[in-house]
C-alpha cells in the first residue's frame, strides 16, 4: 500500500469532508528507506521537473566539523549513539538529522538530511572535561 500525501478526507473534529476532486500522482510519497551504517550506497530518485534527489541507504563516511580547530575532516562512523526523533533508531543504527554518531574522533552530531542530500555532515561534540573533586 502506497503512501499518499494528499488532504485528510476527515475533519480535525472526525467529521468527514467532501472532496473536490480525486487523488493525484504528485501526492503520493516515496517508500521508507532509512540511512543505516555501513559500505556506503546511494540511491537516485527522478523527482518533479526531471531533477535528481540522492538518498543514502548506508553510510560510513561522515564529514566532521570541528569547531575548536575549525577544520573539516573525514571520519568512519561506528555507530549511532542516539537519536532523538525515535529510541527505536539507535538499536537499528537508523542515521536522522539530530542523530548523534559516534566516530573514530568521537560524538558528532548530524546536521545534514541524509534522505534528502545523499551526504553526511556532522559537528564534533566538545567533550566537556570531568569535575575536579
Amino acid at each position: 500500500m502506497g503512501i499518499w500525501q494528499g488532504r485528510s478526507r476527515r475533519k480535525r473534529t472526525g467529521g468527514r469532508l467532501r472532496p473536490n476532486r480525486n487523488k493525484r500522482r504528485f501526492e503520493i510519497a516515496r517508500e521508507l528507506q532509512f540511512p543505516t551504517i555501513g559500505e556506503t550506497k546511494h540511491k537516485f530518485y527522478r523527482v518533479r521537473g526531471a531533477n535528481r534527489k540522492v538518498r543514502i541507504l548506508l553510510a560510513q563516511d561522515v564529514n566532521v566539523w570541528d569547531p575548536q580547530t575549525k577544520t573539516m575532516k573525514l571520519a568512519k562512523a561506528i555507530t549511532v549513539r542516539e537519536n532523538k526523533s525515535n529510541p527505536n533508531y539507535v538499536q537499528r543504527n537508523i542515521i536522522t538529522r539530530g542523530a548523534v554518531v559516534e566516530t573514530e574522533l568521537g560524538p558528532v552530531e548530524i546536521r545534514s538530511r541524509p534522505g534528502q542530500h545523499g551526504q553526511l555532515n556532522g559537528v564534533l561534540i566538545a567533550r566537556r572535561p570531568a569535575p575536579a573533586a
